[in-house]
């Protein structure tokens, strides 16, 4: 193998790695944030478990609706 390859792959594995610590830290980093704000962690749980239920009783009348309201409740989730 060339330098050239060998060079290139070690900067990939090092970008690679660097990646995964990036994620890493950013994980700890919510997880600590959670465990520091439980109750804006509940809050955030019933508000999407309210917008689940609201999108269940209208799933036959208003699918579409009911559609948005799941949408907002997974957007929730992911903050």
């Amino acid at each position: 193998m060339s330098s050239t390859l060998l060079r290139s792959s070690s900067e990939h594995n090092q970008a690679q790695l660097l990646a995964g610590l990036e994620r890493l830290a950013a994980e700890a980093v919510a997880l600590v944030d959670a465990m520091l704000n439980p109750g804006r962690i509940i809050g955030e749980v019933e508000q999407m478990r309210a917008l689940q239920k609201q999108a269940a009783r209208v799933e036959v009348t208003e699918p579409a609706r009911a559609a948005q309201l799941r949408e907002r409740a997974a957007r929730i989730g992911l903050r």
